[in-house]
């Protein structure tokens, strides 16, 4: 089972075809704090929509650095429970919500978010940013996430989907991408209400151009030190940086904030 989820954290996130390169993610991605979602979008959309207390519970499923989960709760002082299979990742979000005094808000946990969505229930509000498949098909994905929400709950979720006129084959990226309409047809079948769309692209700490150049030279040095993991190195630069042409070219990208019905 590990070596499954290992498989689909490595296929989601990077699209290499060795688990392999998980070990190498905090050194590769070591210059991002926002990896994939932005905050600022994040909690603008939960401030909009969603009635705040102080027992009000978020979920950030994936949560890497714990970028979203720490400036959301630095903002709207809720709590949030992230969590990461990347001891790493975890590490430095607990770090960071020291730093911007929030870690009485913020619980950060080393875990499978396949394993986690069967035992955490009855939260305000998860969050889903630009994880991708590792919880399985886009239909399957959404009635795990609906799982762990109260009733009349909310789903926060990053994605990106096929506009009209570009095909499947025109994509780079190896990631089976839907149209909008499979995405509305899908939260219509698993009983979720599309409450709001925002297709802000976000102000990620690097941009795609200086987003490649770290990414590169960190290969590069990692390459210097395992000279014979140079072709999986290599894959990863150029998977990453179809992503980002695909992401600026080719795809629409958005958060929607779906409400559990």
């Amino acid at each position: 089972m590990a070596n499954e989820i290992e498989e689909k954290l490595a296929c989601s996130l990077t699209g290499a075809k060795t688990t392999e390169i998980i070990q190498f993610l905090p050194y590769l991605l070591q210059d991002f704090w926002e990896l994939g979602s932005d905050p600022v979008i994040m909690e603008e959309l939960i401030k909009k929509h969603i009635r705040l207390s102080e027992s009000t519970r978020i979920l950030d499923l994936g949560c890497g650095k714990g970028a979203v989960s720490v400036k959301v709760a630095q903002k709207l002082g809720v709590k949030v429970r992230g969590i990461d299979l990347i001891p790493e990742f975890i590490e430095y979000a607990t770090q960071k919500a020291t730093e911007f005094n929030v870690d009485a808000l913020c619980e950060f946990a080393v875990g499978d978010i396949n394993e986690a969505v069967k035992a955490e229930t009855e939260y305000d509000c998860v969050i889903f940013g630009a994880v991708g498949n590792v919880l399985g098909s886009p239909a399957e994905t959404l009635t795990k996430l609906k799982a762990t929400i109260r009733d009349d709950g909310y789903i926060l979720m990053e994605e990106a989907y096929l506009p009209d006129g570009i095909k499947p084959e025109s994509i780079k990226y190896d990631y089976e991408y839907l149209t909008e309409r499979q995405w509305m047809d899908i939260f219509n079948d698993v009983g979720l209400e599309l409450v709001e769309s925002d297709f802000r692209e976000g102000s990620a700490n690097l941009s795609s151009e200086s987003g490649m150049e770290a990414i590169t030279a960190r290969a590069s040095e990692l390459i210097a030190k395992h000279p014979d993991k140079r072709e999986m190195f290599d894959e990863y630069v150029s998977n990453q940086q179809n992503e980002y042409d695909d992401i600026d070219n080719s795809l629409v990208c958005v958060t929607w904030i779906l409400r559990k019905i």
